[in-house]
């Protein structure tokens, strides 16, 4: 059986997967505001559930394709990853989703669609109630998937890049549908843009804790 990556190297491939997330992702909304519309709702939820697809398949066997420190964080909290490596994949994917928000900048330094930064469009408890469900049923899927041998398997990245690509059609218009504060993060950092920015923490951290332990209290020994 091949050798698990060490840390550095796994956090490495975090860093790289939450990178790819915010260029491709947050890159989509600035294409859309830039081209009179091109992607429109449908084409930016297209690609940020594709994007995730294509990193889990290109890193899950790496790093596990967490891509999100809510996730890392629940994971740490229903026991399926050691506390000890939870900092270190937190801030990787801060770290490549910065990264991925100041290229953009640098390509598109009038921060168009303010670089793709979420900023809820409804009142802020409507805006954490749609973070938090969100992000739910996102987590809801990944534990099935992921600890669960009798879920889907290889399919586990078509699944849950479905379900990142869902949420985002019917929440991208009321939140941005972030369900990841490191997503959040990076454009907002680039862009200068805060407003809200504390729902993209609590919601997705609460919800995907929600969603673990949802996934935890339904599931029956194999």
């Amino acid at each position: 059986m091949p050798e698990r990556p060490g840390l550095l190297r796994r956090a490495l491939a975090e860093g790289i997967a939450a990178f790819a997330l915010v260029f491709a992702g947050c890159g989509a909304v600035v294409t859309n505001a830039t081209h009179q519309g091109a992607l429109g709702a449908v084409g930016i939820s297209l690609v940020f559930g594709l994007v995730i697809m294509v990193m889990i398949y290109a890193t899950g066997h790496l790093s596990g394709a967490h891509i999100n420190p809510a996730v890392t964080i629940a994971f740490t909290l229903t026991r399926h990853f050691p506390r000890r490596d939870a900092l270190a994949y937190v801030v990787a994917q801060l770290a490549g989703a910065t990264a991925g928000a100041l290229l953009l900048l640098a390509a598109w330094n009038s921060k168009p669609a303010h670089l793709g930064a979420t900023v809820p469009t409804v009142a802020n408890a409507t805006a954490l109630v749609y973070e938090i469900v969100l992000t739910a049923f996102l987590m809801f899927v990944i534990v099935a998937v992921a600890t669960d041998t009798r879920a889907v398997g290889a399919a586990a990245a078509i699944a849950i890049g479905g379900t990142v690509g869902l949420d985002a059609l019917f929440g991208g218009p009321i939140t941005g549908a972030s369900m990841n504060p490191a997503r959040s993060f990076g454009p907002a950092l680039a862009s200068g843009t805060w407003t809200g920015f504390w729902i993209y923490i609590v919601g997705p951290v609460i919800g995907a804790a929600l969603g673990a332990f949802a996934y935890q209290l339904v599931r029956t020994p194999a």
